[in-house]
């Protein structure tokens, strides 16, 4: 009995209050750490100034399990290819606590000093360039994995070469005393095959005439796995297929002479019809809902009918005004352009596999009301038809043309500044509904892991429109307008990475006559904006660039004393911006799958080119920190940027609410640049990466 009680403690489980690896070069710690059945605590739970606290996860030491961990990891290295690892442990008990390290001696690695791809014709696929392409090359470490990996690639290029049935057999000759290992691929390509016959499974109310229109495979082609995998992938992405899967028929040929195989494509078809709803809150759209129907299959031919809406400004806006600009929508307060709901409805028809099974085209009608924060406000109907050319290769690009009747309206004081039209009469002449077509084409290379929260990749976007008389703008609208974007992905270990974008624009107008003078007239909806959560983050949104300032006359008080309003900025836009980011994203020691830290310098401009100069000297550079929190939406983001650069001057102009009249006061305003360091930090809050 005496002995009983150091038993019982001896069996009481220990919390595991440390993990870690030391000597490690090869392999990283989350790899170790998912190699071993030893579990990891929550951070809170490991340390030691945070467990008073009661939080994070309790996991319990198992010695018999600990004991099989240093055979797990001797094993995982001798796969990685160091045969002459030593794991060695470090055990720190307590009553109810324990503390692991493994040490690790890696030594040596036997490397690869030569690779053989045997059985293969040089005429086939070049045995030097497969090499290449291998993921082991020599010189580097034996991993097993990899030696299979390789193996799947030379297997995986013929298949995409007309040899379906191509295997391919791995040896090896290592040498432990030497550190060397000498690999060879045997390959059996097997016979060269065409596809023959077609075959659909399936079908219901779809014709087989839409099916065998969408494979990107014909009979009579060589067979390729990746034109085998992009048929499967088109056809489910078409909408009306709840699966769809493309498979051989026959065995492999038995003489080189019977070369024809059969293609069988299986599918079930889904609902004809479905409705989506969808409600959330945004900075600048206070509470918002979206609601749309589509209708699969519309006249056959897997066209798709899609029918939206959207409504935003919930809240803020007219006649949905709840006063919600007091509290929860706060920011919205001094923005006169949500003084009203925005909305947007429209009707499209999409065709797939236009002309080719690599085409997509679509037609569309659309009426909307929507605004641009504290800059324009755009009401609109019209219609627009857009051509998408190789839409799943690398470059797709999109051409597209639009019609619209409309009208754009600002605040007066951006158009007497930008334009020179002060007087009510002038203006409504550039506020009158007029016609506005446009011929765009948008060319995307979109090489990112992730549309959320990409960590790897890279993405180009270049976008060109023109708009003039000749494809049926008015007289006012003549302008040409381009811009590129590029971002860059870089991974660091395995949670963080490194990215930047640059992202450039400029506008060509014409020079028209206003009001008795030459002006090169850009609307405001088509001009360049910047400053934001998404763009340079030590300005508010539109904050950055050519701005004017008004003090306003709102009333004549009873004593016969003039009432103003707080001077107020006005962004205008310009016709050329350029906005460079870049920001090191890395994992926190707390919650380091659910949070990471962002840092991040971004600098940029917006100019009006023709009233100032272009010069890298009047960039604006804001560096900042902030965090990112993994939610299913993706990425919430709280940013906090520190702008130490003066406000951008510009004209100030004396409006009278009164009699309309607007006059300049002064050519050139200059606001004081905020005292304290605290103010001069500007937050942003929003969901997603910056970009």
């Amino acid at each position: 009995m005496v002995a009983a009680a150091p038993l019982a403690a001896q069996q009481e489980p220990r919390v595991v209050r440390g993990l870690s690896f030391k000597g490690n070069h090869a392999l990283d710690n989350l790899t170790l750490e998912t190699a071993i059945a030893t579990p990891k605590s929550g951070y809170f739970a490991r340390q030691w100034w945070l467990r008073w606290l009661g939080l994070g996860e309790k996991r319990y030491f198992d010695e018999v399990e600990f004991r099989r961990d240093v055979v797990r990891l001797v094993l995982l290295y001798r796969q990685s290819g160091y045969m002459d690892v030593v794991v060695d442990t470090v055990v720190r008990r307590a009553a109810r606590d324990v503390w692991v390290t493994f040490r690790i001696a890696e030594g040596e690695p036997v490397r690869v000093t030569r690779i053989d791809i045997r059985g293969l014709d040089p005429v086939t696929y070049d045995p030097r360039k497969l090499r290449r392409e291998l993921p082991l090359q020599v010189g580097d470490p034996f991993d097993r994995y990899l030696f299979q990996a390789s193996a799947d690639t030379i297997a995986s290029r013929l298949r995409n070469r007309g040899f379906p049935y191509a295997q391919v057999l791995r040896n090896f000759d290592s040498d432990a005393a030497a550190h060397t290992a000498q690999i060879a691929f045997d390959v059996d390509p097997g016979p060269h095959v065409r596809i023959g016959d077609v075959q659909v499974q399936g079908l219901d109310r779809i014709d087989t005439a839409t099916v065998l229109r969408v494979l990107s495979i014909r009979p009579g082609d060589p067979y390729r796995q990746d034109q085998i995998y992009q048929s499967q992938r088109d056809l489910y992405g078409l909408g009306v297929f709840r699966s769809a899967s493309v498979t051989l028929v026959d065995s492999a040929p038995r003489g080189p002479s019977d070369s024809l195989v059969r293609l069988l494509v299986r599918v079930v078809e889904g609902p004809r019809h479905g409705i989506r709803f969808g409600a959330g809150y945004g900075t600048v759209d206070c509470f918002r809902f979206q609601t749309g129907w589509v209708g699969r299959n519309f006249l056959g031919g897997a066209r798709a009918l899609d029918v939206s809406g959207r409504v935003s400004k919930i809240g803020v806006g007219y006649p949905l005004d709840a006063g919600f600009e007091q509290n929860v929508c706060e920011s919205l307060r001094p923005d006169p352009t949500s003084d009203t709901l925005n909305y947007s409805a429209g009707v499209t028809l999409t065709q797939p596999a236009f002309l080719s099974p690599r085409h997509a085209a679509s037609v569309g009608l659309f009426a909307e009301r929507r605004s641009e924060f504290q800059a324009y406000t755009r009401q609109a109907i019209g219609a627009n038809l857009a051509l998408t050319l190789n839409a799943r290769r690398n470059v797709p690009v999109t051409l597209g043309y639009g019609i619209s009747l409309g009208r754009t309206s600002a605040d007066p004081a951006s158009f007497c500044s930008l334009f020179r039209v002060c007087a009510d009469s002038d203006r409504a002449i550039l506020e009158a509904r007029r016609r506005f077509a446009a011929v765009t084409a948008t060319a995307v290379r979109d090489r990112i892991n992730s549309i959320l929260d990409p960590t790897e990749g890279s993405l180009a976007t270049l976008s060109l429109a023109h708009t003039s008389r000749l494809v049926g703008s008015d007289t006012l609208y003549e302008f040409n307008r381009g811009e590129l974007e590029i971002s860059k992905y870089y991974p660091l270990g395995r949670r963080g990475t490194f990215a930047w974008r640059v992202r450039g624009g400029t506008i060509l107008p014409q020079r028209i006559t206003l009001s008795g003078q030459g002006v090169r007239l850009v609307p405001p909806d088509q001009r360049f904006y910047a400053g934001g959560p998404n763009s340079v983050r030590g300005y508010g949104r539109n904050e950055l660039g050519p701005r004017v300032y008004v003090q306003e006359l709102v009333r004549i008080d009873s004593t016969g004393d003039s009432v103003y309003n707080p001077v107020r900025p006005v962004p205008t836009g310009g016709n050329t911006v350029f906005v460079m980011n870049a920001e090191l994203r890395f994992a926190t020691p707390l919650l380091p799958q659910r949070m990471r830290v962002g840092v991040f310098v971004d600098a940029g401009q917006v100019w009006e080119r023709g009233q100032e100069a272009v010069t890298l000297k009047s960039l604006r550079v804001t560096p900042g920190v902030g965090l990112r929190f993994t939610t299913p939406l993706g990425p919430v983001r709280l940013d906090a940027a520190y702008n130490g650069s003066v406000p951008q001057p510009g004209p100030l102009l004396f409006q009278n609410d009164i009699t309309g009249q607007i006059s300049v006061i002064q050519p050139s305003y200059r606001v004081p640049r905020p005292g304290t360091f605290w103010r001069r930090i500007v937050f942003q809050f929003a969901v997603g990466q910056a970009f």
